[in-house]
């Protein structure tokens, strides 16, 4: 099978990035069934840049946009032979229209494969809460594409999002303690007495540490989504019309 070849702007952070490789290798060789042969993965042609300016700081003003580097790994994805790009990183995704001109390459948004993974898989869910680093929520990106679908997105209060900041700064530098995880699990039980029936894992370093039945509700994976979406597209799948 003739494969698609998949571009990743990653590196933010790296082990992030690392852990979006792990699960499109899973996937692409649950969907080659029995069968699979290595040949038949997805060809990532990955470009893991840890020097990308803070998106966080650029959404607040406090710092220098990484629109331009973005732009820049874009385009160099595009002539190493790059046939669509991805970004497993969520806050970026505030940038993305400079990915989006940077070629004329499709461009899957983790934001909207996870708001439409949300609407598919929890039908009638109303109130989700978002798990996602400040660069993310200032720019409201989980809300903008819920609000669509009637889906309320629910983010920690301010006590609670510098708590979630410190363990996300925390695991970028390595830690994976049961300390780290304990206070990834306290902000998500937090969104839960809320009224979240879904937990989305909105930073990709979130599922680093918390998985699957680590809550009392089910909690939706974005570079997970991300990855099985990049099979299938890999794979052949149309690109939705943006």
């Amino acid at each position: 099978m003739t494969r698609r070849a998949a571009g990743v702007l990653g590196g933010m952070g790296p082990a992030a990035t690392i852990d979006f490789m792990s699960k499109v290798l899973v996937h692409s060789q649950r969907a080659g069934g029995p069968g699979a042969r290595e040949q038949d993965g997805v060809r990532l042609i990955v470009d893991s840049n840890p020097a990308v300016p803070d998106r966080n700081a650029a959404v607040a003003g406090t710092g220098p946009s990484p629109a331009p580097v973005l732009a820049g790994m874009a385009q160099g994805l595009a002539s190493a032979g790059a046939e669509f790009l991805v970004m497993p990183c969520n806050a970026a995704h505030a940038f993305a229209d400079a990915v989006r001109n940077a070629t004329s390459l499709p461009f899957v948004s983790i934001i909207e494969e996870t708001a439409a993974a949300l609407a598919c898989d929890f039908p009638g869910v109303d109130r989700v809460g978002v798990l996602a680093v400040e660069g993310c929520a200032d720019a409201r990106l989980y809300e903008r594409a819920l609000e669509p679908a009637g889906i309320d997105a629910l983010s920690p209060g301010p006590e609670l999002r510098r708590r979630f900041m410190d363990t996300i700064w925390a695991i970028k530098r390595g830690d994976r303690s049961t300390a780290a995880t304990a206070s990834l699990r306290d902000v998500a039980n937090a969104l839960i007495a809320q009224g979240a029936s879904v937990i989305v894992a909105a930073c990709s370093e979130v599922p680093l540490l918390l998985a699957a039945g680590d809550l009392d509700v089910p909690l939706l994976d974005s570079t997970d989504v991300l990855a099985r979406r990049t099979v299938d597209y890999a794979s052949g799948e149309s690109f939705p019309t943006r």
